[in-house]
């Protein structure tokens, strides 16, 4: 079985799980999430292999991670995750990408990125939930990072958090890529 079989059916497996013991119909989570409810039952009978936005707007309607939704093994309290099984969700030709290193439910989702952005690439994310905050530590280059239409330079060696439930956008205005890592912590929301 190919990796993208694997995390389409884990996707399946864990969307329904997570959708059923939170008590949600279809219906609901189709609502909650701001996608259709063919889309949701395609998902759960692993019949497509969504965006990265459409897993995300899922797992934030759900308050679990990303991590959670692909995540294929149910294993100990302690879990290591091998360079092999980092999940990348984005990339562009240049070679800029997202790259999910870990995530945990505390108590809502709790994760961990890498990203690299090449000059000229940006990458805009929707608002998170009221709640959602991120932490930005920036190791090679400088970010621009974007807030509710406001530019924040932030360059190596430097961290930023902002709460995340305005328009935001990981942008590389420079010359050099741009290296950061990234946490965002997503409240649980019934």
């Amino acid at each position: 079985m190919s990796d993208l079989e694997l995390l389409t059916q884990s996707l399946a497996r864990n969307v329904k799980r997570w959708r059923t013991e939170r008590g949600f119909t279809l219906d609901a989570l189709a609502t909650r999430a701001g996608v259709s409810r063919g889309m949701l039952i395609q998902i759960e009978q692993a019949r497509t292999n969504p965006s990265v936005g459409t897993v995300v707007k899922i797992g934030d309607a759900l308050g679990v991670s990303i991590t959670t939704l692909l995540d294929y093994e149910s294993g100990p309290k302690v879990r290591i995750v091998l360079p092999e099984q980092v999940v990348r969700l984005w990339s562009t030709e240049q070679g800029s990408y997202s790259a999910l290193l870990a995530g945990t439910e505390a108590p809502g989702p709790l994760e961990m990125w890498e990203w690299r952005l090449m000059p000229g690439d940006a990458s805009a994310s929707d608002p998170h939930p009221a709640g959602t905050v991120e932490l930005i530590h920036v190791t090679e280059g400088t970010l621009t990072l974007v807030v509710d239409g406001v530019d924040y330079s932030v360059p190596a060696g430097h961290s930023a958090s902002f709460e995340a439930n305005a328009a935001h956008t990981y942008g590389n205005r420079g010359s050099e890529p741009v290296a950061m890592t990234m946490a965002i912590s997503v409240p649980f929301e019934r």
